[in-house]
């Protein structure tokens, strides 16, 4: 028995060592919660004639002949008769070792496991498992239990190592016996000799269908160390000092007076409680998130006024120019009337004028709006209190510390666009405060969502040039700017070509990321102010571009988006006071994901309900992308099957960390001890 809470490294050879490392088994520990894929009975005999094909089943029988064949493919093909009934059943090897070969040498005696199907000859195997037995050796009375394991160690090896590291471990429970009895789960020792050995008599499919008690208490363990995990970081970061932002609220008065809109109910909530985190001398680490157009930009204005007023700076970074630029007029045109220094920070400036506003951002400018050219060495900030990050999502977790660096500590507000499933948000952001924007402003008008066959191009390019006679305006976005062979799609360059030649009494312009920042500009500042009917695009205006004029998007290849691109994108129309309409064009074959994501598109609106899709879709580890660098990810516990173990774990979290900071300390290092990287605060 070793020290509780003790990493055991394991004691293998360095060769072995390294095929281990490969599937992330470093410790005993690792070990012990490496559980199997799946079990296969071999506690009985099957007799050949008696095989259901196509269902996995145990033979034994004895080598009569085998040979490699070369036609139609290099194979080797074993015939084999049942040791008790004599029935021949054919095992077919299409690749294997000398030393496997030697093994089916005629006279061996074998057990196989494996489907038995109809072949050329007869009953066969393909790619049976296989051992050479004594006759009359004693079957095994559990299951076998089958790992994921990687080239080179042999599926026997891997169960001896967790067999042993299953017999000295510490399996001592992390968990009272109330917390136990309140979850109705079974102690940590009796959970993982169950998965690892199976007693006997014990169902196949109950066991893989992972609903079995002692599958849940290794999902709420996994959970259990997530929450811990992130609990604890957000903890140590509430003892950090930070300025205490407090103000009258005059500047954020005379900005509400001034704007044409009032607040939803939403809006005035979060502004409220983002009003007293900056109050307090610990650091604001809240992610404000709502759907397309629900107005996070005056909300985070707002937050912005109260650090402004309180006598520090506050720095906006997103990650696209575009996008910057879009907020910095905006935020210029809402506060510089009220007195307030704005900065702009971008890579595309030249030498002066960024020497200048560098030289700004060190002394009078109030406000910092930029892209990642904030976080650059040069940038020394003059007193930052408040940090902002539009679409947190693109930026690592690296470049988010390194704005909070520039400052004394200062608050975070992190905004998203992509609505977060609760589960997800629950499990992958416990370290942050989350505010939903879950209302928005009136005057949206519902968008009109429509599936056009790219077969149709023509009467798309008619439904264009209605709307603009009409007196609106267009978008039609591309995924490409160059010609790429591989995926033969349309790009913005020839779509414009196209546009331009069957529309010639239309002004059409084209924006796309590697246009220089002046270009772009210009281009966007001539499509809002009317002056361009239809704009051709990639994805650079996937979010921030408001032109309420613009009722009309089409998307190019629609079936080659991610369903929070479609979504972004459907959101920059339906803006003003026009019926709008978003349609996407579609290639022909369509794979079974892309008809899937353009059917959850079509038929669904609301950006929380296709978050919750894609995330079935797709998977948390894709879902959240970048941001969860140094997050634990989920192996075992499924976020929509397990939502209530995440309801539950989160509450023990607390518990654990409060009352038995010992015991959280232990189940963190059990379960994330080889990845130290995590245990990090």
């Amino acid at each position: 028995m070793t020290q509780a809470g003790a990493a055991i490294p394991l004691q293998v050879s360095d060769a072995l060592q390294k095929k281990l490392a490969k599937l992330g088994l470093r410790t005993e520990d690792d070990l012990l919660i490496h559980l199997p894929l799946r079990y296969e009975d071999e506690t009985r005999i099957t007799p050949v004639g008696d095989a259901p094909w196509g269902e996995p089943v145990q033979l034994e029988v004895v080598v009569a002949s085998s040979e490699v064949q070369f036609r139609p493919r290099r194979q080797l093909l074993v015939r084999a008769r049942d040791a008790g009934t004599g029935d021949d059943v054919w095992l077919r090897f299409f690749s294997f070792y000398p030393s496997q070969r030697a093994m089916l040498s005629e006279g061996a005696r074998l057990r196989v496991f494996g489907e038995v199907r109809g072949g050329f000859f007869g009953a066969e195997m393909v790619h049976p498992r296989f051992r050479t037995v004594a006759q009359d050796e004693p079957l095994p009375t559990g299951l076998t239990p089958i790992y994921p394991t990687t080239a080179g160690l042999a599926p026997a090896a891997l169960r001896k190592l967790i067999a042993r590291a299953l017999d000295k471990a510490d399996l001592s429970d992390t968990l009272d016996q109330d917390t136990l009895g309140h979850l109705g789960l079974p102690s940590f020792a009796a959970a993982l000799h169950f998965l690892h050995a199976p007693p006997p008599g014990t169902p196949v499919a109950g066991l893989q269908e992972g609903s079995h008690p002692a599958w849940r208490r290794v999902k709420f363990d996994e959970v259990l160390a997530q929450q811990l995990s992130l609990r604890r970081a957000y903890r140590a970061r509430r003892e950090q000092g930070a300025p205490e932002l407090k103000a009258r609220g005059e500047l954020a008065a005379r900005l509400l007076g001034n704007l044409p809109f009032g607040l939803t109910g939403a809006q005035r909530r979060a502004v409220d409680e983002i009003a007293a985190d900056l109050a307090q001398p610990y650091p604001m680490q809240r992610l404000l998130q709502g759907d397309v157009g629900s107005g996070k930009t005056i909300v985070a204005a707002l937050a912005a006024c109260q650090a402004i007023e309180a006598g520090w700076q506050a720095a906006f970074m997103a990650p696209t120019e575009i996008l910057a630029e879009q907020h910095y007029l905006k935020l210029k045109a809402w506060l510089e009337p009220l007195g307030v220094a704005i900065a702009w920070l971008s890579g595309s400036l030249k030498t002066a004028a960024k020497r200048e506003q560098l030289a700004r951002v060190a002394a009078e400018a109030r406000l910092v709006v930029g892209t990642h050219a904030l976080i650059q060495e040069t940038v020394d900030f003059a007193r930052l209190g408040l940090a902002i990050v539009d679409e947190q999502h693109r930026f690592g977790v690296e470049q988010r510390l390194a704005l909070r660096k520039k400052g004394a500590n200062p608050h975070q507000l992190m905004m998203s666009a992509t609505p977060i499933p609760r589960t997800l948000a629950m499990s992958y952001y416990a370290d942050l405060d989350v505010t939903v924007l879950d209302e928005l402003p009136p005057g949206r008008t519902p968008v009109r969502t429509r599936l056009v066959s790219d077969a149709r191009r023509d009467d798309v390019v008619a439904f264009v040039a209605k709307y603009v006679e009409e007196g609106r305006q267009a978008y039609w976005v591309c995924p490409l700017i160059e010609e790429s062979e591989a995926l033969q799609l349309q790009t913005a360059q020839e779509t414009f070509e196209h546009l331009s030649a069957d529309l010639p009494r239309l002004r059409i312009g084209l924006v796309h990321g590697r246009l220089k920042a002046d270009e772009k500009q210009a281009t966007m500042a001539a499509f809002a102010a009317g002056d361009i009917d239809v704009l051709v695009a990639t994805t650079v205006i996937e979010v921030g571009v408001d032109v309420p004029n613009a009722s009309l998007m089409v998307i190019e290849h629609a079936e080659r988006f991610g369903l929070s691109q479609l979504h972004q994108l459907r959101g920059r129309v339906g803006r003003g006071s026009h019926g709008s309409s978003c349609v996407l064009l579609y290639a022909q074959p369509l794979s079974e994901t892309a008809r899937q994501r353009l059917k959850i598109i079509y038929e669904n609106t609301d950006g929380f309900e296709i978050a919750r899709q894609d995330l079935q879709l797709r998977g948390p580890g894709e879902f959240v992308g970048s941001r969860q660098s140094g997050v634990p990810l989920l192996r075992y516990a499924d976020l929509e099957r397990d939502a209530d173990l995440v309801d539950a774990a989160r509450q023990v979290a607390e518990k654990l960390l409060d009352q038995a900071p010992e015991r959280a300390e232990r189940h963190l290092k059990r379960w994330l001890g080889s990845r130290e990287e995590l245990l990090k605060s």
